[in-house]
Parts: structure tokens; sequence; C-alpha cells
């Protein structure tokens, strides 16, 4: 039986041990790596991220990986972005208006309007929008764990993932061509979780 793998991006931010275990629960043999030249024999990429987004996307920057992952994404390498690391899809977030995202999905990120405790630390549902394989086989009922204070509007440019509403709907989960994202941890999320990275696997299995 062939082996679908995967190359954790470590670049500085993330929780790669937990990501590491869940990839492989997924079925996934996992490389975690520091080293952008490991990008050209990767099967698929998975970028984690936690923190505060200027400080991890300059992480990001300053590591190398950036351009190798661009051209792996034009090849069409499925990608994964985790938390932070789907936050660094997008143009910008009102969390470091001086520094700019990837730019590889539209829309800047907001933070929650006041009222709201913040961070969200909650398990929250996922409404299915459009066309997201990651999410097959899921029901309207799943639910995910969410740590988060910045948001990717539901107005923002995305056209398929799936939105949550916290006192107002926003993507938590984003799926364009070979682009995915989650906005919740996949590793804390339990049944769901496990149930995505394994669809996120089947997308990979299919593209070699």
């Amino acid at each position: 039986m062939a082996v679908t793998s995967t190359l954790l991006v470590d670049y500085g931010s993330g929780n790669l041990r937990s990501a590491a275990k869940a990839l492989e629960r997924a079925g996934f043999e996992v490389k975690v790596s520091s080293t952008p030249q490991d990008v050209e024999e990767a099967q698929s990429i998975v970028i984690p991220g936690q923190g505060h987004f200027g400080q991890v996307m300059t992480e990001f920057k300053d590591s190398g990986f950036e351009g190798p992952i661009r051209e792996a994404l034009q090849a069409g390498l499925p990608i994964l972005g985790i938390c932070v690391g789907m936050q660094l899809l997008f143009e910008g977030s009102e969390e470091s208006p001086e520094v700019r995202g990837l730019g590889l999905l539209p829309g800047q990120l907001k933070k929650f309007p006041k009222g709201l405790a913040v961070p969200q630390m909650q398990w929250n549902t996922l409404q299915k929008v459009g066309e997201c394989p990651i999410l097959n086989g899921l029901t309207a009922e799943s639910m995910a764990y969410f740590v988060h204070s910045y948001y990717v509007p539901e107005d923002g440019g995305v056209q398929s993932g799936a939105l949550t509403d916290y006192g107002v709907p926003f993507w938590s989960v984003v799926s364009q061509g070979n682009l995915h994202g989650t906005q919740f941890h996949p590793e804390k999320s339990q049944a769901v979780g496990l149930h995505i990275l394994r669809n996120f696997r089947q997308l990979v299995e299919s593209h070699l």
C-alpha cells in the first residue's frame, strides 16, 4: 500500500507535535521540516500557526518557505493552513495592519466586535457553503473547537468552505482549488477534526 505523506512546515510557529500526531492518526506519514527545499519533494503541505498575526507572518517570510510554497500551490499541490496558518493566506489582519499577508485569498481579518468575549473559546458549528471537499461527510450538527480573536468576514471574498456564527458570521473553513484552511485546530476538535484531516488525505491521494 502506497504511503501518503505531508510536509508539516516548521517556521517557528505552531504546535507541531500535536499537529503531527493528529495528521498521523489521519493516515499521513509526516515530515516536520524547517528546510524550504523539502517542499520540492512534498506530496502535500500543512502550514500551522498560532499567536500574533504580525509575528507569525514575519517568521514565515523569514523562513524562506514563501517562494517554494507559492510555486507548489501553482503546481496544484494540496495545501492546508491551520489557525493562524489559515489567516496568513489572506491579505492582512487588523491585528497587524502594517504587515501584509500572503494574499492567496481575498480579504482582511477583523477583530470580533465589542461585547463579545474575546477570544472565542468554545465549540461551535460549521455550516458548509459551496464545494468544500475537506468537509465531505460531515453533518450540519458537526462542531469544532475554536480559540481566536480575529475572523475572516463573510463578505471578504471567500466562495466556499464553512461559515460559523459568533456574534457575526465568519469563514471557519476555506476551500479554493487545492488551497484549504481551518480557523480551528483539527487536532483539538476530536472526531470532526480527524474526519477533516482524513478528507484532506483523500484529496492528496487523488492528486498523486
